[in-house]
């Protein structure tokens, strides 16, 4: 299939987008962001660098994001997680690198503790987590609500906010919130059985690099490694964030070669 062109997976009745480009293992699986697309600068770069090393790579659009079907606001971590475990078992084959960006990072985790539970760990190669963001809905955010955005989500489901980084308002629900206390990770050990890698930006106005550090002491276990980026934003799209992210992507992928 041409990477250009998007072919689809019926998860749950709702139309899933991926783009899968074949090529050898370990492959690489670009898991994004709240409210991000597979179109993304940092999943076309990945994808792009994939091609020129003879990888094969995935990535794919989460309900309510992108090319796929669905509503956004009925999206929840479950649902995501769900729908990210479809397409890793339906495209990719042997072992896999799991990149996950910011709320991908929170979903790339919790694909690990499914996969493992399924006997599927192996499957696992790496992680890669960009500015990672498990449990943000309960760590991050309901510490910063505020009274008015409390009162929302209880008399309508929901709230908006406005986003840096769109004309459109961020929008979070109840459900989302609710289901986000179901998938926490971030409340014992974190076995991965894999080399993890974080990259964090210091500067990072959404995810603190406490939050990175928090999760590195859950990850006890496995051989962990955080970069921290000194003046790192959250998005971390800028060329030379790019071009450490490629060549941690080496390093990990020359390990299991």
């Amino acid at each position: 299939m041409d990477r250009h062109e998007a072919t689809q997976i019926d998860v749950g009745g709702i139309a899933i987008a991926v783009r899968h480009r074949p090529g050898r293992e370990p492959g690489i699986v670009w898991l994004g962001g709240y409210r991000s697309d597979m179109m993304g600068t940092k999943a076309a770069a990945l994808d792009a660098w994939a091609g020129e090393h003879g990888l094969a790579a995935t990535r794919h659009d989460y309900s309510g994001h992108g090319e796929s079907a669905g509503e956004f606001t009925e999206g929840t971590i479950s649902r995501w997680l769900e729908e990210s475990l479809a397409v890793f078992r339906r495209f990719t084959k042997g072992r896999q690198v799991l990149v996950g960006s910011s709320m991908g990072g929170w979903i790339a985790l919790r694909m690990v503790q499914e996969l493992q539970k399924a006997g599927e760990g192996e499957r696992v190669a790496g992680l890669m987590l960009l500015a990672p963001a498990p449990d943000f809905t309960v760590e991050l955010m309901e510490p910063e609500l505020t009274d008015a955005q409390r009162r929302a989500l209880e008399a309508q489901g929901y709230f908006e906010e406005t986003s840096e980084y769109s004309d459109e308002p961020n929008i979070y629900t109840k459900a989302l919130f609710d289901d986000g206390r179901a998938n926490r990770v971030l409340e014992g050990i974190i076995d991965t059985h894999c080399p993890v890698h974080i990259l964090q930006g210091m500067a990072d106005p959404d995810v603190p690099y406490s939050h990175a550090m928090r999760l590195v002491e859950h990850l006890p276990a496995d051989d962990v490694t955080l970069s921290l980026i000194r003046d790192g934003d959250h998005r971390l799209s800028r060329p030379q964030d790019i071009d450490m992210m490629l060549r941690i992507l080496a390093s990990m992928v020359d390990r299991k070669t």
